[in-house]
């Protein structure tokens, strides 16, 4: 069971996140949006989606640097155990519960708001479910081990998720991990294995260009030439 939760699922999801990306793409490109509901209702979801994002983006940034980043380099910087500890618990918290608090309020938008509710899937019922339950659970099982100097995850979880890019995965590494953090662990890759096909999918077509892009240059029109210009017959002039 071990083997299977920690060795085998992980590469189940990824394959899923990869192979349903590309699926996705290929195949439902008119599907791959957001499926904005703004034109429905705008005020609510004005204060929820930066909110969402915002808290999103913060606790994806700190699973990538508390997973990614050993104890080792952060050592050697001057950042001890328990000021890692320190940060990681009320930043974490704090961008936990930004996110929490978006997708609350987005499900209150969805419930109470009678076009908003008609253009909900099943899909994004079943990827707010998920979606809430991992970060709950992350914010659940931090809190819980919060006191003295908390649960150090990075001798434990961090080491066995660097090793599945190994492709030689130390499944050993999660026993003796707290059963809050295991099942945290579970959901976040059952989300993974279904970003592809939820709208989830919209993050990986992010208008970069846009950064790239040159300007776009607006002129006026000279309204002097235009009424120095013989009408044409056929057409009126604009504004007339």
């Amino acid at each position: 069971m071990t083997t299977l939760i920690w060795g085998v699922l992980p590469y189940v999801a990824f394959v899923l996140l990869v192979a349903g990306t590309i699926w996705r793409y290929r195949y439902d490109k008119f599907g791959w949006t957001t499926r904005s509901s703004q034109v429905y209702e705008s005020k609510l979801l004005n204060i929820a989606s930066p909110m969402f994002h915002y808290g999103i983006l913060f606790v994806l940034a700190g699973h990538l640097v508390g997973l990614f980043i050993p104890m080792s380099w952060s050592d050697k910087v001057g950042i001890s155990e328990h000021t890692y500890h320190l940060f990681s618990l009320y930043g974490g918290t704090a961008a936990g519960l930004l996110l929490v608090a978006g997708i609350l309020l987005l499900l209150y938008r969805r419930r109470t708001k009678a076009p908003v509710f008609k253009a909900t899937t099943r899909n994004d019922k079943l990827m707010y479910l998920v979606l809430l339950a991992a970060i709950v659970l992350g914010m659940v099982a931090k809190l819980t081990h919060a006191s003295g100097e908390g649960y150090n995850y990075r001798e434990s979880i961090a080491p066995w998720a660097r090793s599945l890019f190994t492709l030689s995965p130390d499944t050993y590494r999660m026993d003796g991990v707290p059963v809050l953090y295991q099942i945290h662990a579970v959901v976040g890759m059952l989300l993974i294995a279904l970003v592809p096909f939820t709208r989830l999918v919209h993050m990986f077509s992010a208008p970069v260009q846009y950064l790239f892009r040159p300007y776009v240059v607006y002129r006026s029109r000279d309204q002097r030439r235009l009424a120095s210009r013989p009408e044409r017959r056929g057409w009126e002039r604009t504004g007339s």
